[in-house]
């Protein structure tokens, strides 16, 4: 969390910036300090204290203060460890697997419910009016988005997966108010991917961003879900971004199809009889 203010302080406004430096300093008395005290310390107002909450992407400061406690008080039980030439293969797996989960446990501290609660809003009213959804990702992140196209056709989503750069400006191109484009990226810098959610936005589709803080591509989308995590975006096998962005996309999947409800399983119901056959008995 604390990594996560540090890379988004540079964006901020002065004010923002001097109560973000306050965190940083004392996180923990920050949780503990009403939002008076807060505001005199940092030299801001009190409605400026909210409105930093809010541009890290938080719902506000009790959301933040609940996150930075638990953060502050139980941390991630171990760091990011690099996976070396040398190691074993027992090394090895204690490496990957502790580091996607201190991925993970420290997406549980940071992500913010508001920008999941308005992407899963978006994808389930482009299912409801039966528009499209499209996934742009490259390399790595192509393949996520390939996995969410998967998971949301299943939903009855009018969804596909563009990994080449020409299709997804060509899709993009093609999108109309009422569709979504969500594009996935682990550095946020990839050229292809910030023309394509350029292009969708101007088409008026709904643009939703899974990538990392700071980054060019988080402020180029209507509704940024963050995916930081301490793994390079230059490593050439990315492990633990992969799984993050798979988590993000599980969790949404997971929320439109609670909002459907039960529309949804007569269809299911017959997909799961007709793809019986394909199994052996």
């Amino acid at each position: 969390m604390l990594e996560r203010i540090k890379a988004c302080l540079p964006s901020l406004a002065p004010a923002e910036q001097r109560v973000g430096q306050l965190v940083l300093a004392d996180p923990r008395a920050f949780a503990k300090l009403p939002v008076t005290e807060l505001a005199d310390r940092a030299h801001v107002s009190k409605p400026t204290v909210v409105r930093f909450c809010r541009s890290v992407g938080y719902d506000g400061l009790s959301d933040f203060k609940l996150k930075l406690a638990g953060s502050v008080s139980e941390g991630v039980p171990f760091i990011h460890r690099s996976v070396d030439a040398d190691d074993k293969t027992s090394d090895i797996a204690v490496k990957v697997i502790d580091n996607t989960v201190a991925a993970f446990l420290k997406y549980r501290n940071d992500a913010s419910s508001f920008a999941l609660e308005n992407a899963a809003k978006a994808l389930a009213a482009t299912q409801k009016t039966k528009h499209r959804i499209e996934f742009y990702g490259v390399g790595n992140s192509g393949i996520v988005a390939q996995d969410a196209q998967h998971k949301f056709f299943r939903l009855g989503v009018n969804a596909i997966a563009y990994s080449d750069g020409h299709m997804q400006v060509m899709g993009a191109s093609m999108l109309q108010p009422g569709d979504c484009a969500v594009i996935i990226s682990n550095s946020g810098r990839t050229r292809d991917l910030m023309d394509a959610c350029d292009i969708a936005r101007k088409q008026g589709a709904t643009t939703i961003v899974i990538t990392a803080s700071g980054s060019p591509l988080a402020s180029s989308g209507h509704i940024h879900l963050t995916a930081d995590h301490p793994e390079g975006y230059d490593k050439y096998s990315p492990m633990v971004s992969r799984l993050l962005h798979l988590l993000i996309i599980d969790i949404l999947a997971t929320t439109v199809a609670l909002r459907i409800g039960e529309a949804l399983q007569p269809a299911l119901r017959d997909m799961k009889k007709n793809l019986s056959s394909k199994r052996y008995t």
